[in-house]
């Protein structure tokens, strides 16, 4: 047989390095994207520099991402009391003195408001006064709710008022008890105006049944018009002087104040949609629709742009 020799070519130093940095050159670029991926994650987000906010934050990534609501429509309306009230709706100002409000227990504070007297105090909580919105900025309160939570605080600081959960004067009825109260007077006036009378007389009235049918014909048309002007609800400035100015008129709990641009400039980028979303359904201190679950959601939005645009947002709500 035969002998073959085979040479094999010579491998350059050239060769070398080309062939090193073309294997290299593949793990780098996933390298570089993956640190460039890194930093825009990283850009995107605002640092907050109070710890109390970052921790608000970390609350919010792992919350449960919905939350079911369950309605008890089940009996009539039962009035809280006032330590309930004041703990879900005044303690988010009485209970640090936030907006000039008088702190709960500081009787110095307390004793000029407590010389006024109790229907006074109860007629300033329910209309409104100063920086404090009707009722505490929640209209589903009923007049009795109201009294009852002045009663808590006044009494908390020196007072000794008699509320209507302990027996003292009521201060209006709930909406499902005024309701029921209309009904039960109608069958009242029956007797009155069903008295004895001849028999030729009820003759005579039954050809004027007849011309109670044009009447009936006319009613449809007054209700049906009667809902629009409620279906378009509260303009953004009547929301936000209600409830929104509670904690943004003085930048309370770190919220932005209403014309601060410096404030508003990084929300404001977030985009309209982000943030009528992040007031919807709460972000960080602020809860959902500012604490007042009977906005709408285009009354929340409203009030979004309301505020963005004070703070050099061009924002165009419906």
């Amino acid at each position: 047989m035969g002998e073959h020799h085979h040479e094999f070519p010579k491998t350059t130093v050239t060769q070398v390095v080309l062939a090193t940095l073309g294997g290299l050159f593949a793990p780098a670029l996933v390298i570089f994207l993956i640190v460039k991926m890194l930093f825009g994650v990283q850009a995107s987000h605002l640092v907050d520099a109070d710890p109390a906010i970052q921790q608000a934050v970390v609350e919010e990534r792992i919350k449960p991402v919905a939350q079911v609501e369950v309605a008890d429509n089940s009996g009539p309306h039962v009035d809280k009391t006032g330590e309930q009230v004041v703990t879900a709706v005044c303690s988010a100002c009485h209970a640090a003195g936030a907006l000039g409000s008088p702190k709960i227990g500081d009787k110095s504070a307390w004793g000029p408001r407590i010389a006024q007297g109790y229907e006074t105090l109860i007629k300033h909580a329910i209309e409104g006064i100063r920086s404090m919105p009707a009722r505490g900025g929640n209209p589903d309160l009923t007049d009795n709710e109201v009294a009852n939570a002045v009663a808590y605080m006044a009494n908390q600081s020196g007072a000794s008022f008699k509320s209507p959960e302990q027996g003292g004067a009521s201060h209006g009825a709930a909406p499902a008890e005024a309701a029921a109260t209309e009904p039960a007077a109608a069958p009242a006036a029956a007797p009155v105006a069903a008295a004895p009378a001849p028999a030729p007389q009820a003759k005579a009235a039954a050809p004027a049944a007849p011309a109670a049918a044009p009447a009936e014909e006319a009613k449809p048309a007054v209700v049906a018009e009667a809902p629009k002007p409620a279906a378009s609800g509260k303009s953004g400035e009547e929301v936000v002087k209600g409830v929104c100015a509670m904690c943004h008129a003085g930048g309370l709990m770190g919220a932005p104040k209403i014309g601060d641009k410096d404030g508003w400039a990084p929300r404001i980028a977030q985009g309209y949609d982000t943030l009528v979303q992040h007031a919807i359904h709460g972000v960080r201190m602020m809860p959902a629709k500012g604490g007042n679950p009977g906005l709408s959601d285009a009354e929340v939005a409203r009030a979004v742009a309301y505020m963005a645009n004070q703070g050099g947002a061009n924002f165009k709500a419906d």
